[in-house]
């Protein structure tokens, strides 16, 4: 499980990157409403891209 999910952060370098750091900003600093909207709303759309991409539950 553990490297199905490093494996597809890993293959995504990039989005990875912007993930960890738009979560390190919201969690450590204070940003203005708005712009923490924005980013909240990029962090769900990352969140369900690789939530997609690695499929830990399968349904039949």
């Amino acid at each position: 499980m553990f490297k199905k999910i490093i494996a597809a952060l890993i293959d995504k370098p990039f989005l990875t990157s912007i993930f960890v750091v738009d979560l390190a900003i919201l969690l450590l600093h204070k940003p203005p409403f708005i712009f923490s909207l924005v980013m909240m709303s990029a962090l769900i759309g990352m969140s369900m891209y690789f939530g997609q991409k690695i499929a830990l539950f399968k349904q039949p």
